[in-house]
């Protein structure tokens, strides 16, 4: 298990130009909102959000040493755990002030068990940010507001509620959905550890049954984000202008998540 100790900067844990260059930059962005929203949105355009060593049974793991390598030098994606595990870390290297939040999804329904991994930026004031939760925000989203915000994957609010505070989204009749809930305290990585075991050997969960890929198109356009995703047999795109749907024959599968998600066989994972 990779341990850090106190005393060690992040600075010196993650090579900051490496994973500035695996996301698409050449500089450190400023410590401000511009410069958290400009990471989250070229993170969430390079780096998938997808469950590849899950199905193929690959024992993953939350530490840094797994996640960095993982995202940075084998040029992977990943679920929460790993990606915004290795996302808090830069944004800890560059100077930002960063918590690790545990989250209760919620899109199946009521639930209060933890199996998520969300992060809080402290900047001129509060921002939730989050490189792996699929199809959510692309941008961060003011925590102490309570007003709908307009964000290029949809309209999102935070509802304030006795277990916690809740991520909704707007469905198309202005209806929060919930996304995710959690409390604002902040969690070691190690203590994620037990969740993401949990959450890999269950085989009747939809990690462990279908692989999938998923990210945003191109990080420098403004207004709606288009998002592209690949699942077992399809490859869909969304978001802006009219959507796609094609089928994906399983001898291709591996050629299709190179094309588009630039990771290949050599990621030792299985066929789908």
């Amino acid at each position: 298990i990779y341990l850090r100790r106190y005393d060690q900067p992040m600075s010196e844990v993650v090579d900051v130009d490496a994973y500035l260059a695996r996301i698409g930059l050449t500089d450190a962005p400023p410590i401000n909102i511009d410069g958290l929203t400009l990471l989250q949105r070229a993170h969430l355009a390079t780096v998938p959000f997808e469950n590849l060593d899950v199905v193929a049974g690959i024992e993953v793991r939350t530490d840094l040493e797994w996640s960095l390598d993982k995202v940075v030098n084998r040029r992977r994606g990943g679920w929460c755990f790993e990606v915004n595990g290795a996302f808090a870390a830069l944004l800890t290297a560059l100077g930002f002030e960063v918590m690790h939040l545990a989250a209760a999804v919620l899109l199946s329904g009521p639930n209060k068990v933890v199996d998520h991994l969300a992060l809080e930026v402290m900047l001129d004031q509060a921002y939730l940010a989050d490189v792996g939760f699929g199809e959510s925000f692309v941008h961060p989203l003011k925590l102490n507001e309570r007003s709908a915000q307009q964000d290029p994957a949809g309209v999102f609010e935070l509802i304030d509620s006795s277990e916690g505070l809740t991520v909704t989204k707007h469905d198309d009749a202005g209806i929060p959905v919930p996304q995710y809930r959690f409390r604002r305290i902040h969690h070691e990585l190690h203590e994620f550890e037990a969740t993401s075991a949990r959450l890999r050997s269950d085989e009747s969960l939809m990690w462990s049954q279908k692989p999938f890929a998923t990210r945003i198109v191109d990080p420098s356009v403004e207004g709606n984000a288009e998002r592209i995703t690949l699942k077992k047999d399809r490859l869909t795109r969304h978001g802006r202008g009219t959507p796609t749907d094609e089928p994906v024959d399983a001898e291709l599968w591996h050629a299709v998540l190179a094309e588009h998600f630039s990771i290949d066989r050599a990621g030792k994972f299985s066929n789908p």
